[in-house]
């Protein structure tokens, strides 16, 4: 049998609670979806009241505007009609804000939080229109438009406006227990962002109240509560701060503010990223410590509770663990659950692990993080409220998000270490000098002694038992630098693992294709020989020849940065070092169309450890390679000067044309700290820390200074230093 036919679709009974109570994550995201709509009707204000009735034991949530109301035919043609795109196209209240309702489904949520609906709403020309929902009724039916609905309007008096009245019974009531409306409570406080209308571009411009009534519950003593939502007190007491503007082109211009020193500057940092992908960003972080010497200065800026006491420190740290979170929102309301506490959707917390010293933890920061609509951001809201799409948009928000919190990590990260406030950074050849160096102790002890008359003989053994001392401790301390010194080659290797994997994968591939050929030819020459299979024969394995030399060549020149066992001290040929770094990124440079010149006399030598040179201009070369391709340079060049007089080395300069490094960050040498990185996402912060230990075991410094083109870093003898030996820095042969 064969039938055709038109037919229409017509969705179950069922539906609305689909795009309702199905759809919507929480009765916290049911009641913000509620106040949208206060918001986008023009109101003022929006009141929100839940009221407990004991006979029958019932609830009561009354949600009320006093915006601009909704005639007969809106609420029969938009708000009965679900999924209309009428928000969607208007896209500006009649007042001018922005329409936070989209989907056009918001207001179906009310189905979570009761068994019925009464929408009472009143326009500007005096029309009330009234309509009851029972949600059972949509169930019972088997099509949506099987069901019914009394729409009643008439005349009145009273002013615009529109009131939401929901009756739930003891089920939808156990759902608001005092640990539900401290949640409802803090969901409120973070919906609006609390900053500067300047920097919101007046999306917070007009007035927007919202107040809130529990009345029969047992929350407050038995007193019914009253309150208008107002946002933490702690937000103005941070210790850093970073706010500003990041435009679509990837330009940027930032305040930078630390609260924890007095009479601190003010400082400006200009950005210069790639186009955002995601639209203009406005963006305010706020960063807390949490130690206990900071909880105690945060009360005394003037953390108090709501009768003006100050808190104490555990109520400090209790706010701290409920208000913190980074924030996104959209024309000045939150997209939940972005901001949470629970919901570290940047992975603050995975970076702090890594990098503790320097990264902050999202218990540390509130902040806000302002976008613009779908169109000009692509970032694109969930129909079920939890969260943004995770397309390309949303990646590249976190990045740039990230970005200018790193702006932040890195002054606080100075700060504190000039502040004595975090761990302090273990530089291995300083701090064995301080363990092993007994001149201080000798003179002290010789000088007691004398004063109390001991005779000179005497003092001369006691200094000379403990001159033997120092000479043995001597000899551990050499032992400890010479296995630092190849954990820090071994540490090296791995930061450029990929590189040799890169390296190495293309030999790796003419072996794995072209031994499988020549046991096939070898068969065939055995098998009858021609002189035509023999030139095939002699062709791969010269081409596999040519990759094995590779390989070896390779391994090589990393071989003394695998090294189990550190080797003696000895004369070397400075630009064989040279040139063997800047050969492990041959391949790579070649793709990735960066250049490189070395000039040097190639006769100059140098007395040390050779691996340790390797170490210092490999760890600057992956520096480089990575700053000038993450920020896409123009010109992908790097130069390495040798100065030398009367065959001694004076110096050698390094520079690339990368983005260079900030002024503030050269100054105070925080560059070479371990831990410390710029790099977003967050590196090991071992890289010059390492350059830096290699280069004070051969008795050289690792600089940085300022310079118009890009990085800059100079290699030098330290003054006064014999780095141990009698011969010379440098000495051409």
């Amino acid at each position: 049998m064969e039938e055709s036919g038109v037919y229409k679709i017509r969705p179950a009974g069922r539906h609305l609670f689909t795009i309702g109570r199905d759809l919507i994550q929480d009765q916290y995201a049911a009641v913000v979806e509620l106040v949208k709509n206060a918001y986008d009707a023009d109101s003022k204000s929006v009141e929100i009241t839940f009221s407990l009735s004991l006979d029958p034991i019932s609830l009561s949530i009354i949600i009320e505007d006093s915006g601009h109301g909704m005639s007969r035919e809106t609420v029969i043609n938009k708000w009965l009609v679900p999924s209309t795109d009428d928000k969607q196209k208007r896209r500006l209240s009649p007042y001018g804000r922005r329409m936070q309702g989209r989907k056009g489904v918001g207001r179906y949520a009310a189905s979570i939080l009761g068994n019925d609906l009464l929408l009472e709403t009143v326009n500007k020309e005096g029309e009330k229109t009234t309509v009851y929902i029972e949600w059972d009724q949509f169930s019972k039916e088997e099509y949506l438009d099987n069901v019914d609905v009394l729409v009643e309007t008439k005349l009145t008096e009273c002013q615009s406006g529109t009131r939401l009245t929901i009756n739930g019974d003891s089920k939808h009531l156990s759902g608001w227990t005092q640990k539900q409306y401290k949640k409802l409570k803090f969901e409120l406080k973070k919906l609006i962002p609390p900053v500067p209308k300047e920097l919101t571009g007046g999306v917070t411009n007009d007035q927007f109240d919202i107040n809130l009534c529990f009345k029969g519950f047992d929350y407050n003593e038995g007193k019914d509560i009253s309150l208008k939502i107002e946002p933490y007190p702690i937000i103005d007491l941070f210790d850093y701060r970073i706010h500003g503007k990041v435009d679509q082109n990837g330009s940027g211009n930032l305040t930078y503010i630390n609260q924890k020193a007095r009479n601190t500057i003010t400082e400006n940092i200009q950005l210069s990223l790639k186009p955002t992908k995601c639209g203009e960003l406005i963006l305010d972080i706020r960063v807390y410590d949490r130690e206990a010497v900071a909880i105690e200065q945060l009360i005394g800026r003037g953390l108090t509770d709501l009768a003006g006491n100050y808190v104490g420190k555990l109520e400090a740290r209790q706010l701290l663990n409920t208000s913190n979170g980074i924030g996104v929102y959209r024309n000045g309301f939150r997209i939940r659950p972005l901001g949470d506490p629970d919901f570290d959707w940047l992975e603050l917390n995975k970076q702090r692990v890594q990098n503790p010293s320097k990264k902050i933890g999202s218990n540390q920061a509130i902040g806000y993080v302002h976008i613009q609509s779908e169109e000009l951001s692509n970032l694109e809201e969930k129909s079920a409220r939890d969260g943004l799409r995770e397309n390309h948009s949303f990646l590249k928000l976190k990045e740039i998000t990230l970005e200018v919190i790193n702006k932040l990590e890195d002054r606080r990260f100075q700060f504190r270490r000039s502040e004595g406030l975090s761990r302090s950074a273990l530089k291995v050849e300083r701090e064995l000098e301080k363990l092993f160096q007994f001149d201080e102790i000798k003179k002290g002890i010789k000088s007691k002694l004398l004063s109390k008359q001991v005779d000179r003989k005497t003092v001369d053994e006691i200094i000379t038992i403990l001159s033997k001392k120092e000479d043995e401790n001597n000899l551990i301390a050499e032992d400890i630098r010479k296995a630092v010194a190849v954990y820090q080659g071994q540490a090296t290797l791995g930061k450029i693992i990929n590189v040799v994997l890169h390296e190495g994968r293309r030999p790796l591939n003419v072996f794995k294709n072209q031994i499988p050929n020549l046991e096939y030819w070898i068969e065939k020459i055995i098998d009858k020989y021609e002189r035509e299979t023999l030139d095939d024969i002699i062709s791969i394995t010269g081409g596999i020849g040519r990759n094995a030399k590779a390989f070896v060549d390779l391994f090589s020149r990393l071989d003394p940065l695998a090294a189990k066992k550190r080797t003696s001290k000895k004369e070397f040929l400075l630009s064989d070092e040279l040139n063997n770094s800047f050969s492990v990124f041959e391949h790579e440079f070649k793709e990735k169309g960066i250049s490189f010149e070395i000039d040097c006399n190639p006769s100059l030598k140098l007395y040390g450890w050779e691996q340790d040179i390797q170490i210092i201009i490999l760890n600057l070369i992956d520096n480089s390679q990575f700053w000038m391709l993450n920020k896409n340079s123009k010109h992908k060049h790097i130069q390495v000067f040798v100065n030398e007089d009367k065959g001694k080395m004076l110096n050698i300069d390094y520079k690339d044309f990368g983005p260079g490094i900030e002024t503030n960050l050269i100054e105070t040498e925080v560059i070479f700290e371990p831990e410390f990185t710029t790099k977003p996402g967050g590196g090991t912060g071992l890289g010059l820390a390492i350059a830096g230990e290699a280069a004070t075991r051969n008795g050289l410094e690792l600089k940085a200074f300022e310079s118009e083109t890009g990085a800059y870093f100079r290699l030098q003898p330290i003054e006064g230093k014999n780095n141990g030996s009698d011969k010379n820095y440098g000495s051409s042969g």
